[in-house]
């Protein structure tokens, strides 16, 4: 009998590239500690526990059952869809934008993010990604065979980076400059003059930037995030990203919009003519009625995660800890105590109270130092989170 030669499945160098997992060794010690019979309290996952408004998924049963619905969409999004995007956005950041040339339809932001630099970044050339930053962009950065720069978010710096100490070499090699604000993973935000910078910047060293909005509508104590595109000649330099999943907790249906010049929209509708199929009609119409619908349901989301921002935030700093409320996001950043490093706070957490955060190097070297809790539990587990931590460390 002959036998059959072994093969190798040869995967590329970019897939070799991309960073480890981050949260491998957490999740095998999560396994360990359920099997002692542990209860784990999970602030590591941004995932909004609060539902789908009832008018929306009620709009979802009523689209999804017309057969009309049931055919391939339009890979740029249905033009009821682009049009409510272009109300929304005229109402909250009092920027026009053409519905069937600067507005794109999106499989969720994340989709749209890591397909950008397909688009818009030519083989070996670089791009500035934030460290610490959401991992996507480093990605996708890899993935489409450009380098990505680390541009550094320092605690003294309001976790904004300072654009003027990138080097003149940095930003020759540069094609691409992602920002993220309000952010993930450090919650800062920004005001309209640093975008003003950005813009600045992007213009000067012929740079596209690419603004991750996500957490827009996620913001407290009477602050306002702005768009990118109410800086004048942005939509000239690159493109914004939004999505449905945290302002309408819609994390499950996948769908979001990018915005901006209609060159950079082009050559990422381009792409997605390409590889994907567009989003399913019948979750575009629901998020026309989340658009254009009654909107109170976004406010009230907002204050739950104030309320749980507010009691996480007193509880961590009543044992001594530095950590400060945050203005956005659904995360509070947290400086880990004197003595620990990222990684051994994170096992100190889940060893001693049976609770997981995310260390901050998942998210970047310049993380280090840092955690990160979500606030998308529910209360009750919240507060017992919060109790297991004040009675493990008090």
């Amino acid at each position: 009998m002959r036998r059959t030669k072994e093969v190798t499945v040869r995967v590329s160098r970019r897939i070799e590239e991309l960073p480890p997992y981050p949260f491998a060794e957490i999740d095998r010690r999560i396994e360990e500690l359920k099997k002692r019979g542990v209860e784990i309290i999970n602030f590591g996952i941004g995932d909004p526990d609060i539902p789908t408004p009832p008018h929306i998924v009620d709009e979802l049963r009523l689209q999804a059952a017309r057969p009309e619905n049931h055919r391939y969409p339009s890979y740029q999004g249905m033009r009821r869809f682009r049009e409510a995007v272009a109300s929304w956005f005229q109402k909250r950041f009092g920027v026009e934008l053409d519905p069937d040339r600067e507005v794109l339809a999106l499989i969720g932001s994340k989709e749209g993010i890591a397909h950008f630099p397909l688009a818009c970044l030519n083989p070996g050339e670089a791009a500035l990604v934030p460290d610490p930053g959401y991992p996507v962009y480093r990605s996708s950065v890899i993935l489409s065979g450009g380098r990505p720069l680390d541009l550094p978010l320092l605690e003294e710096n309001g976790f904004l980076p300072d654009l003027d100490s990138v080097e003149a070499a940095a930003w020759d090699k540069a094609g691409m400059l992602f920002l993220n604000y309000p952010n993930n993973p450090t919650a800062a935000v920004a005001d309209l003059s640093f975008f003003e910078k950005a813009v600045f910047f992007a213009r000067r060293h012929q740079v596209i930037l690419a603004h991750d909005n996500a957490y827009s509508e996620i913001t407290y104590d009477g602050y306002r995030a702005p768009s990118l595109l109410e800086v004048p000649g942005a939509r000239e330099v690159g493109l914004e990203f939004h999505s449905l999943s945290k302002t309408y907790n819609m994390t499950g249906w996948r769908l979001g919009f990018a915005v901006g010049g209609a060159e950079a929209i082009a050559a990422l509708g381009k792409v997605k003519t390409n590889v994907d199929s567009g989003v399913f009609n019948a979750i575009q119409l629901a998020g026309v009625a989340a658009l254009e619908g009654p909107q109170e349901c976004v406010e009230d989301t907002r204050e739950k995660y104030r309320r749980r921002r507010d009691e996480l935030v007193g509880a961590l700093r009543s044992l001594g800890w530095k950590v400060d409320p945050p203005r956005a996001t659904l995360y509070v950043w947290m400086r880990v105590p004197d003595g620990h490093s990222s990684e051994s706070f994170t096992r100190e957490l889940l060893e001693r109270a049976g609770v997981v955060v995310v260390p901050g190097p998942a998210y970047g070297p310049r993380g280090e130092g840092f955690v990160r809790f979500s606030l998308t539990l529910p209360d009750e587990e919240l507060r017992e989170g919060v109790r297991r931590i004040r009675e493990a460390f008090a």
